[in-house]
């Protein structure tokens, strides 16, 4: 047969197709295309929402297991313990009755007091009990899940606390369950109040990854002790004022800087929280801008006067 005549292309099974480098540079742009659109528009949230619905189940049932031996742990626990707790549980609850008439007491002068100045009460903050179902599997943030979504009434930026503290804020809702960044997260940050001094701050996770809060850009000269306790401000319209956020642990002042490292450990269990209550946000219990002063604030931004300093008809 002569040469001319054969067939020299590939069988269909050695076919390729495009090239590997072709492939590449087009399922990366594709990629980066996608979350691009996801930060910008949020494109893929019905679809991580549904995903998240459709696997509660199944992770329900692999969280069984351990719930199931930790409460055979509980179970099996000493009686010399439960003696000892119950004891200590005897001895706190005498001197909680003390300070309870003492509180009683204070709340019933506040009381006159803001009566006799005209003062607004503290806002009632609603709650919901949830449960933490697991953490997160992110090396580089710190978030769990609890087992309360937008059925349960959470909204996104809700406050979260437990039984010491607050542990972080709301960040993500889907139907059954949500997702809540803690405050040791370094992209969290809290508006706070020392309570010894009244100096307001900000507070960040530590972004070395030690599990604790920083105060940044505060002077070296800035009246703050180890111990000082740091709780919200209420100046951001999301946390209620006076919660219990933080103590100072560690303070450093450099000669070369003129800010000091201000070292703060979280009270609120960050690494172990088990129940916890959702608080609705502040913004959604404060009242209504009057008209008036919404329409000065809207004309007052139109002419690029600064909001707060509105010229008044």
């Amino acid at each position: 047969m002569p040469l001319g005549t054969l067939d020299r292309s590939p069988p269909p099974f050695f076919k390729q197709g495009p090239s590997a480098l072709s492939k590449l540079v087009f399922f990366s742009a594709l990629a980066f295309l996608l979350m691009v659109a996801d930060v910008r528009f949020g494109i893929t949230q019905p679809l991580r929402a549904v995903m998240v619905t459709v696997l509660h189940p199944l992770q329900w049932i692999a969280t069984q297991p351990v719930s199931a031996a930790q409460g055979a742990s509980a179970y099996f626990a000493s009686l010399t313990q439960a003696q000892a707790d119950a004891q200590a549980s005897r001895l706190e609850l005498s001197r909680q009755l003390v300070r309870g008439g003492q509180v009683e007491q204070l709340a019933f002068e506040n009381q006159r007091l803001r009566q006799l100045l005209e003062l607004r009460g503290r806002l009632n903050t609603p709650a919901t009990a949830a449960e933490v179902l697991y953490e997160a599997a992110d090396l580089y943030t710190r978030k769990v899940i609890i087992d309360k979504g937008q059925l349960a009434g959470v909204a996104l930026g809700s406050p979260v606390v437990d039984a010491a503290g607050v542990l972080g804020q709301v960040t993500r809702v889907h139907p059954l369950v949500s997702e809540v960044t803690l405050v040791v997260d370094p992209d969290l940050t809290i508006p706070v109040l020392n309570v010894r001094t009244g100096l307001r701050s900000v507070a960040y996770g530590d972004s070395s990854g030690g599990g604790g809060l920083e105060l940044r850009f505060m002077g070296s000269n800035t009246d703050v002790q180890e111990g000082d306790l740091l709780t919200t401000s209420g100046v951001d319209g999301i946390y209620p004022p006076g919660l219990p956020v933080a103590k100072v642990d560690r303070i450093e002042r450099r000669v070369e800087t003129a800010f000091a490292r201000i070292f703060c450990k979280p009270l609120a269990l960050a690494g172990g929280a088990r129940h916890v209550m959702v608080l609705q946000p502040l913004k959604d219990q404060l009242p209504a801008r009057p008209p008036k002063e919404e329409a000065a604030a809207a004309k007052g931004a139109a002419k690029g006067v600064p909001r707060g300093k509105e010229v008044q008809p």
